[in-house]
């Protein structure tokens, strides 16, 4: 029961999708406890959120108008209105509202804010005595592995020379002993890219990033401790300030109802035998991959669904190996688009996802039956492959090349076969530790015991601030 004094929190996520509907699903657990809500959206982009604001009355909307930088097509907002190599553009443009978010602030006076990668906000909230929070929209466990000080010394080390790119192919030297998480090559060359590639006009991916969670006065994550502990307390140390956890993030149950078309379709097989693929709407596979996939899927003899982003230039229909269509035919279908993905888990008839790992599907996935086949793509997705299928063994992973990251359709098979074959001893025990983990996620006052301490931990950090001022003033 929260009974103290309400909070007023800003929220100020990165102009992406997945950022936007990450810091409202927080927004609405905290407006649920009373606490009012400024969320500063790009104007555009309000209308595609108004649907998810649970608690209009608590969470207002404050409009940001997006600045135009060159190279953008007139009107983007946001990452989803550009291909990937306009990305950073979209991140300049974000950067060219600090004016505008000073002044709003300003007016709001808030007693926090929560960001993500616009690095400037901390300095900016000390300047008006407001507390800024780094809300992650990434596991612990990737923070701890790709983001800390240590791995700051391993870049060092190569501007200077000693090597050619950082190792992060094994963990920081002080991370937690018991995790098996690490990086095979290929992953690990994606990820150096990415820390060094451009963000935003002058600053890198990684300056960024580290910039952000060394100057902010709170490090906060949608985790807990039973699953993510060890990374939380390593990060604590690592930056020597205070990590809040919000909770596991159980989604809310759906209010609307599974589309007819696959309540059909799906009720015509028999319970938890129907595989279920989906890869984000971020990541297009190459040609050859995304037929090794289909024709995995095949190969299964299993009836599935997948709902997969068409090749680049091309239709799915186009992208489908010859004759696919007609073997499959009743049993098999490869759709683009988006789908009612938490109402399919949840479905009696699905018994296996094949997920691109995600951090929200594979909360979706731990809260359902469904067992768990992991095929990260990117980034934060293969240490969140490592952490589900290694140190929660609650999935099996697509065996893959370790050095150019290449599956097969015997592989895809083997890992649904694994996951289903109620015999397979691999496939007892991630169906046992998965059990487990729906049971803990889904128990009464989990959720609620997490909110609890994390209004009572931003409470604690404002009492300093009051604290500090105090003195100043006694000064």
């Amino acid at each position: 029961m929260d009974c103290g004094i309400k909070l007023h929190i800003a929220m100020f996520p990165c102009f992406a999708m997945g950022h936007l509907t990450s810091f409202l699903h927080i927004s609405n657990k905290r407006a649920a406890r009373g606490h009012r809500i400024s969320f500063l959206i790009p104007t555009k982009t309000q209308s595609k959120l108004n649907t998810f604001n649970l608690h209009a009355h608590l969470i207002r909307f404050i409009p940001l108008v997006v600045p135009h930088v060159d190279g953008l097509p007139p009107g983007a907002e946001t990452a989803a209105d550009v291909p990937l190599h306009l990305q950073t553009l979209i991140i300049t443009a974000m950067d060219c509202t600090e004016p505008d978010v000073e002044a709003i602030l300003l007016e709001l006076k808030p007693d926090i804010v929560f960001f993500d990668i616009t690095h400037w906000i901390p300095a900016l909230t000390r300047r008006l005595h407001i507390k800024s929070i780094y809300y992650s929209t990434v596991s612990a466990a990737t923070i701890a592995y790709l983001n800390t000080p240590e791995r700051m010394m391993d870049n060092q080390s190569v501007i200077q020379g000693s090597h050619d790119e950082p190792d992060l192919t094994h963990p920081p030297m002080d991370f937690p002993p018991n995790s098996v998480v690490k990086l095979h090559v290929h992953e690990a060359r994606a990820c150096a890219s990415l820390k060094k590639s451009e963000l935003g006009r002058g600053i890198s991916f990684d300056n960024r990033i580290m910039v952000s969670l060394s100057d902010c006065d709170a490090i906060a994550f949608k985790s807990c401790r039973e699953m993510e502990g060890p990374f939380c307390d390593y990060l604590a140390s690592q930056f020597k300030k205070p990590i809040l956890l919000s909770g596991p993030g159980v989604p809310e149950p759906p209010t609307s109802t599974l589309d007819e078309k696959w309540v059909n379709w799906l009720g015509g097989f028999k319970e938890r035998s129907v595989i279920y693929c989906a890869l984000g709407s971020q990541w297009n596979l190459k040609k050859d991959q995304f037929m090794e996939l289909v024709l995995g899927l095949e190969l299964t003899g299993l009836p599935f669904l997948a709902v997969l982003k068409p090749i680049e230039n091309t239709s799915i229909e186009e992208a489908l190996p010859e004759g696919f269509r007609e073997r499959v035919e009743g049993r098999g279908l490869v759709e683009g688009g988006w789908v009612q993905q938490q109402l399919i888990l949840g479905h009696p008839s699905v018994g296996c996802f094949v997920t691109h790992c995600g951090s929200g599907s594979l909360t979706e996935a731990l809260v359902n039956e469904c067992q768990i086949v992991l095929l990260p793509q990117f980034g934060d997705q293969f240490v969140n492959a490592r952490l589900m299928g290694g140190d929660l063994k609650v999935g099996v992973e697509i065996e893959r090349g370790k050095e150019d990251g290449l599956f097969t359709k015997e592989g895809v098979c083997k890992a649904v076969k694994m996951v289903m074959d109620q015999d397979n001893e691999v496939g007892k025990e991630v169906r046992i530790n998965h059990a487990k983990w729906k049971d803990f996620l889904l128990r009464d006052g989990v959720e609620s015991s997490y909110t609890n301490d994390f209004i009572k931990n931003l409470r604690d950090l404002l009492s300093k601030k009051a604290a500090v001022h105090i003195r100043n003033r006694g000064c």
